[in-house]
């Protein structure tokens, strides 16, 4: 069964960093790609950065310059750098992951990331 475990969220100030991880496991199948997302109260779940299994990143315009993502292919786990926090980063960051050859996506349980003084 597969799992995306998540961890690395918490309280921090603004212009404050915090590093999420998510690991994925249960699948003998390479990782595709893999992502965050985030949705916050009363928002719809968007996409923050994808990075491919090749090393393909995209971001989404609120976070250009700021977010990082990297990734481990042989450990199946990807990474968000996030700098710079804002008050309106606050929110669950969900780890998605694709594997090849399997025709659905992958949701981990998500962490909660809170921007505030």
């Amino acid at each position: 069964q597969v799992q995306l475990v998540e961890s690395g969220g918490g309280l921090v100030r603004p212009g404050g960093s915090l590093r999420l991880s998510c690991a994925a496991s249960g699948s003998s199948s390479s990782i595709n790609a893999m992502g965050w997302y985030r949705q916050a109260p009363g928002k719809q779940r968007e996409l923050v950065a994808s990075i491919t299994s090749g090393g393909s990143t995209n971001y989404a315009d609120f976070v250009k310059g700021r977010f990082t993502i990297s990734g481990d292919n042989a450990k199946k786990t990807v990474y968000l750098q996030m700098n710079s926090l804002k008050p309106e980063d606050t929110a669950a960051y969900y780890c998605n992951a694709v594997f090849r050859g399997i025709p659905r996506d992958y949701w981990g349980q998500g962490t909660q990331v809170t921007v505030s003084s």
